[in-house]
């Protein structure tokens, strides 16, 4: 893992096209605003994993496979 320090109003750049800039500090808490292509999708950690636990899974059948598969 990369780590940064970085002050208010202060960035990074990832990959050309992703800018991530401290907008706030303030106590125990930091903002983060993000500039990134829409088609790049950008979620807090919580909101990604439960986006993960709600797609099927790639590699397992599908329920209407198994059914299939049982004549």
């Amino acid at each position: 893992m990369l780590v940064l320090s970085r002050k208010k109003n202060e960035s990074i750049v990832i990959n050309d096209d992703i800018t991530i800039v401290v907008v706030e500090i303030r106590g125990d808490k930091v903002r983060l605003g993000v500039e990134a292509p829409k088609e790049v999708p950008v979620h807090r950690n919580e909101v990604y994993e439960a986006i993960r636990r709600n797609q099927p899974v790639k590699n397992e059948p599908s329920k209407e496979a198994e059914a299939g598969s049982s004549e």
